[in-house]
């Protein structure tokens, strides 16, 4: 590849206005990053030639499964120049850290893996600074690595949906945050009450719209203008249509991070239903789990009277 150039720009105020521009793929802006120097000797130096090279080192740590990376990953970031992570041996990353929930959404590896190593990386931890420096000088804050973490997933060919659904989720994860960031502290937590307003209509009128979708009175919800006594397809219709116009209307509350707040508003309007669904399945499992293990005879009985319960149901509706 020879000498690696980039345009020159630098922080923020240099690629704001392209931000939202269509990122081209590029996949050799990821390249071998070498090693860190060690005991053993200097390490090895990036390779803009070679294409990365990403050997994990799996670690359980407290019950809870951890990857370290034995060479460092190297990326040429179109606005902050090479970055190499990880800056420190210490490092350990849950791979794409995505509740298992969603993992039928946003998988943990896959063609976004490289971008997400880095995310991870460029991520200050509890006891680390809350700022990377890439090796040009230039901070990399919070909010920087996730703009670096969504144009690197479309270098890495991750379809376009998933990869502003990810920088949706990380940029949440930001707002939430208690580590530094770029805005000031009465910005942040104008984001965090827009945020939280936003979860909540959305969920409140979501619970008042099933009410209404299935005729019901539940206590606290509201009639919904959308919804109506109307045959149950146009209730239903209306339903999908609200649960994109308001979370639109609501980002508007966003500001800056508009882009986000109808993302993760219609997301969340939208998949309300099934997430609460799969929480139920993974609640019960977990339980079941922790019923096994703990009580087999337990386990065994529920699973006898589960048995003979749906046998007895079964019987009595197919039989009359």
């Amino acid at each position: 590849m020879g000498t690696r150039e980039h345009d020159g720009r630098r922080g923020r105020g240099g690629h704001n206005a392209m931000a939202r521009m269509p990122v081209p793929r590029e996949p050799r802006r990821f390249y071998d990053g070498g090693t860190l120097a060690g005991d053993d000797g200097p390490g090895e130096p990036p390779d803009p030639g070679t294409d990365p090279r990403i050997v994990l080192e799996r670690h359980a740590e407290e019950g809870v499964e951890l990857f370290e990376l034995e060479r460092r990953l190297a990326y040429l970031d179109r606005h902050v120049g090479e970055l190499l992570v990880p800056a420190s041996p210490d490092f350990r990353t849950d791979l794409t850290s995505v509740p298992a929930l969603f993992t039928w959404l946003v998988p943990k590896t896959g063609a976004h893996l490289p971008a997400a190593l880095l995310h991870d990386a460029l991520v200050a931890g509890p006891d680390d600074p809350s700022s990377y420096v890439s090796t040009d000088g230039v901070e990399v804050d919070r909010v920087e690595a996730d703009r670096i973490f969504r144009d690197a997933m479309a270098d890495t060919g991750t379809g376009v949906i998933r990869r502003w659904i990810v920088w949706t989720a990380v940029t949440v994860a930001t707002i939430f945050v208690g580590r530094p960031v770029p805005w000031s502290r009465a910005r942040q937590w104008t984001y965090r009450v827009v945020a939280g307003l936003t979860i909540a209509t959305i969920v409140y009128l979501g619970y008042s719209s099933t009410s209404d979708l299935f005729d019901r009175s539940w206590w606290g919800a509201v009639d919904v203008p959308w919804m109506g006594e109307r045959p149950f397809v146009v209730e239903l219709a209306g339903g999908l249509a609200g649960a994109i116009v308001v979370p639109l209307a609501l980002s508007l509350l966003w500001g800056r991070l508009r882009m986000a707040g109808a993302i993760a508003g219609v997301m969340l309007a939208v998949l309300l239903h099934v997430t609460v669904g799969l929480a139920v399945i993974a609640a019960t499992y977990v339980a079941l789990e922790r019923l096994a293990r703990r009580s087999p005879p337990a386990a065994w009985t529920l699973a006898a009277v589960v048995v003979v319960a749906s046998l007895v149901v079964f019987g009595a509706v197919s039989l009359g």
